[in-house]
């Protein structure tokens, strides 16, 4: 699927998120990668195969306040 020189990572390689963005709609949440998966704004993903990766955002470090 890509073209780019290097290629981008493949679909079920653990770098994924990393390749070019072909496609990008922010009004509605979401960027298609060269490497067909779908990424959400949340961090969640569908690869082309069908496959839902959750949502994975990093958690807020020890060290940040807690609203109460």
């Amino acid at each position: 699927m890509c073209q780019h020189e290097p290629q981008c990572p493949t679909a079920d390689s653990p770098d994924r998120e990393a390749a070019l963005i072909v496609a990008h709609h922010p009004e509605q949440g979401w960027s298609l990668l060269c490497n067909g998966v779908l990424l959400f704004e949340d961090t969640g993903e569908i690869l082309p195969d069908g496959q839902i990766i959750a949502p994975h955002r990093p958690l807020a470090s020890a060290g940040a306040a807690t609203v109460v």
